[in-house]
C-alpha cells in the first residue's frame, strides 16, 4: 500500500466520522441528540428525536459518507477495491474521531458503501428493509434481516454470476458490524420492549 492509499484509508475513515446526528441536531435544533432517545447518532434516533425532515437529512448524509469513501480509490487512480475504503468509512460512522467515538449503527454507511460499488444490490436491501419493516415494524431487526440478505445475495452472486470475494468478505463484516451494534436492539425484541414504528 503506497503512502497516498493510507492517506485515502485515513480520509475514509474521517469522512465516515463526520456526526451528521449531531451537526444536523446542534446546528439545525440546538439539540445534542445523544442526550435523547436512544442516544444514538443514526438515523433512526434523529428521526424519533427531530422529526422526519431531520431523519431524512441524516439517513441521506450517512449513505453518502459511504458512497464517497467507496469512490476515493476511484477519484484518486488506487486499485485498491472501493470496498476496503467503504469498511473504513463504516468504522468512523460507528466510532468518529469527532463524537467521542460514539456513532451510529453502521445501517446507512453501510448502504451508502454498497451503493457506489453494487447498486443493485443496494437497491434491493433497500427493498428488503421496507418489506421488513412493513412485516415486523421493528428498524432494528428489518436492519439486521437487510444485512443477511446482503451476505446471502453476495454468496449468490458470486456462485452463479461472476466470483466476488472481496464483495462477500466486506459484506459479512458489514452485516456483522450491523448484527454487533444492534445488540441491545436484539434483546430488548426477545424481551418485547423494542419500540416499533406506527408509521407504517
Amino acid at each position: 500500500m503506497s503512502y497516498l492509499e493510507i492517506i485515502l484509508v485515513i480520509a475514509a475513515y474521517l469522512i465516515g466520522s463526520i456526526p451528521s446526528g449531531l451537526i444536523v441536531g446542534k446546528v439545525g435544533y440546538g439539540i445534542d441528540i445523544r442526550q435523547h432517545g436512544s442516544g444514538n447518532l443514526g438515523g433512526t434516533n434523529t428521526f424519533r428525536t427531530l422529526g422526519k425532515k431531520a431523519g431524512i437529512i441524516v439517513t441521506l448524509a450517512d449513505i453518502l459518507k459511504g458512497t464517497l469513501a467507496a469512490s476515493l480509490p476511484f477519484m484518486f487512480g488506487s486499485e485498491i477495491d472501493p470496498l476496503l475504503f467503504g469498511v473504513f468509512a463504516v468504522i468512523g460512522h460507528m466510532y468518529p474521531v469527532f463524537a467521542n467515538f460514539k456513532g451510529g449503527k453502521a445501517v446507512a454507511t453501510s448502504g451508502g458503501v454498497l451503493l457506489f460499488d453494487q447498486p443493485l444490490l443496494f437497491l434491493t436491501v433497500v427493498i428488503v428493509f421496507f418489506i421488513c419493516l412493513y412485516l415486523t415494524k421493528y428498524v432494528s431487526l428489518s436492519s439486521i434481516l437487510a444485512g443477511v440478505y446482503a451476505f446471502l445475495y453476495s454468496i449468490v452472486y458470486s456462485i452463479f454470476f461472476e466470483m466476488d470475494i472481496p464483495l462477500i468478505i466486506v459484506v459479512s463484516l458489514l452485516a456483522l458490524f450491523v448484527i454487533y451494534r444492534h445488540r441491545a436492539n436484539i434483546k430488548r425484541i426477545m424481551n418485547k420492549t423494542e419500540p416499533k414504528i406506527s408509521w407504517l
